[in-house]
């Protein structure tokens, strides 16, 4: 029944800290005005673990479409929506990134918000990017928060034969991106930079400044899907 049983995505503490966790305000003011341009706007939230974004999301009347591989998250995310009454406008479903169980071109906003980044090879995160690109809309609007190449030093080495894959930061392979790959790879399948999201890195240390090692640095932005 849970893909990640046993694993701390699933843990009780986790999924009680997720549940709690307040919305990214950034994705809130790019998804209002994405559901502006489409009444009854379809929304796609990968990897949404107990709901941070995808009730929210629900709240301003987008028809969103939640999916995780961990049960207890969902369950989370289900009960949050129950009580806030959104049962209709969020549907869950246990499935990967890599395989959405979705139409092709069915949501008008796709949100990957820290999902890609836990791709454990560069197949597997062109996979994940390769179903958003077959799912999304021409138009579609596109929120990415995933894990910068800048966590490390220059000379901290990915995984042999993987170009961003590394196993350093917490010890399972996850990937990290340059800006310039992440824009490239989403442009192999049709995503464009959409400049009115700035794209931001956050907690990378100063010029001259060391990482404390206990947060990633992280890009965030927006994208167009131009097909």
């Amino acid at each position: 029944m849970d893909p990640l049983a046993g694993s701390s995505w699933s843990a009780p503490d986790t999924v009680a800290g997720f549940a709690q966790s307040a919305p990214n305000a950034v994705l809130m003011k790019f998804a209002e005005e994405e559901l502006r341009r489409s009444a009854r706007a379809r929304v796609l939230d990968l990897g949404c673990g107990a709901g941070r974004n995808a009730v929210p999301l629900a709240r301003l009347g987008g028809i969103v479409v939640g999916t995780d591989l961990s049960w207890p998250m969902l369950c989370a995310a289900a009960r949050r929506a129950r009580e806030d009454r959104l049962d209709d406008r969020l549907h869950l479903v246990l499935a990967p990134m890599e395989a959405i169980p979705a139409r092709d071109c069915s949501f008008d906003l796709v949100i990957a918000h820290g999902i890609w980044n836990l791709a454990r090879s560069g197949a597997q995160f062109r996979r994940a990017l390769d179903e958003a690109a077959r799912v999304a809309k021409p138009g579609a609007g596109l929120f990415v928060f995933t894990f910068s190449r800048n966590t490390f030093s220059p000379q901290t080495e990915p995984v042999v034969g993987e170009p961003f894959v590394f196993t350093q930061f917490s010890g399972e392979p996850q990937c990290f991106l340059t800006e310039a790959q992440l824009v490239a790879e989403l442009g192999r399948v049709g995503f464009a930079p959409d400049r009115r999201v700035p794209f931001r890195e956050y907690n990378r240390p100063q010029l001259g400044g060391l990482s404390s090692g206990t947060a990633p640095v992280i890009y965030e932005a927006a994208f167009r899907y131009e097909g």
